[in-house]
């Protein structure tokens, strides 16, 4: 775990001691097993000296891997000065890697990096809510622009902003393994939609983008509204709990109805107001291939949306699929 704040801001929640006990309790048997694991390095090291040039066909081959993999996430560790998450070490060779809520912060991330690259297990990477800020996703964007196995990551939560942003849009770009991506809740605004447009233009094989909860605004939905337009591979897209509206909710309905590929769409409590409502709807009378769009607002500003789209579906209902679905007033 990283303690040192650097320049990220992070939220703090006061919790008694009867709360952090068992969290304390755990993070000291962590600390136990890395340090007794550390003892061990200098056997590891010498093992792989030994077998460096030689191909490892044996039966044991895969538990030495794994110990190699263990071994220097490890020896990271311990030069970035990190407490070493448990469940790392205790992952083996099972496909996902679930390290959320362990407070990493960015030299936690630089730690994991490094061992990530040569970690040929992962296939789902789950960093929700570890501080990581810009710092750790650009240590981060090396080894997931290198992966082969990676192909779903979740970094959610995480206060990457636009340096965040860039760097891992720009590590996925040239990765074309990876085909879900969760950016959800990392105050990215207009600035980072550069390169999340970049993003949609470059990468075919992504098929899921979360970007919910994020402060992508009017200027963003003309950024991404054309990338849109042109994107051919993405098939589910949440931008929920955003800032689209005015201009830019209408630039991105003018790319729903040019993209031809995505089925579900979550444009929801992003205030699309008249004129985005009335965008979506003349959308659907040429886009035929969307299965899902949920538009949920509260208020009477969503009747109003309503009535705009369902003026729209109206005359095209024959041009949609029969298993389209709408969702347009909350609960």
């Amino acid at each position: 775990m990283d303690l040192s704040a650097g320049n990220c801001k992070m939220g703090i929640t006061m919790r008694g001691p009867w709360e952090t006990y068992g969290e304390n309790e755990e993070q000291e048997k962590e600390a136990a097993a890395a340090a007794g694991r550390l003892a061990g390095l200098s056997e590891v090291e010498e093992g792989l000296n030994v077998n460096s040039n030689s191909e490892l066909k044996t039966e044991g081959t895969g538990g030495f891997r794994e110990l190699v993999k263990d071994t220097l996430y490890l020896r990271s560790c311990q030069a970035h000065r990190v407490v070493p998450a448990s469940c790392f070490l205790r992952q083996g060779s099972t496909p996902e890697l679930n390290l959320r809520h362990r407070g990493l912060g960015p030299k936690g991330a630089q730690a994991l990096a490094s061992s990530l690259t040569s970690n040929p297990y992962v296939r789902r990477l789950d960093l929700r809510d570890n501080g990581l800020c810009g710092a750790g996703a650009e240590a981060l964007a090396s080894a997931l622009s290198k992966s082969s196995s990676i192909c779903d990551v979740d970094l959610s939560e995480n206060q990457l902003g636009v340096v965040g942003a860039q760097a891992i849009c720009a590590a996925l770009t040239v990765n074309p393994a990876m085909q879900k991506v969760q950016l959800s809740g990392n105050g990215l605004e207009e600035q980072a939609a550069k390169y999340l447009a970049e993003l949609l233009l470059a990468h075919t094989g992504l098929k899921s983008l979360d970007l919910s909860y994020n402060q992508l605004n009017d200027q963003a939905g003309q950024m991404l509204g054309p990338a849109l337009a042109e994107n051919t591979g993405l098939t589910d897209l949440n931008l929920s709990w955003n800032h689209l509206r005015g201009p830019g909710a209408i630039a991105f309905s003018r790319g729903l109805e040019a993209n031809i590929f995505l089925r579900v769409l979550d444009i929801s409590y992003n205030g699309f107001g008249d004129p985005g409502a009335s965008a979506v709807g003349e959308a659907l009378r040429t886009n035929n291939v969307l299965e899902e769009l949920n538009m949920r607002c509260p208020g009477i500003l969503c009747k109003v949306k309503a009535a705009w789209v369902f003026s729209s579906l109206s005359r095209t209902t024959q041009y949609l699929p029969w298993n389209f679905w709408i969702f347009l007033i909350s609960r």
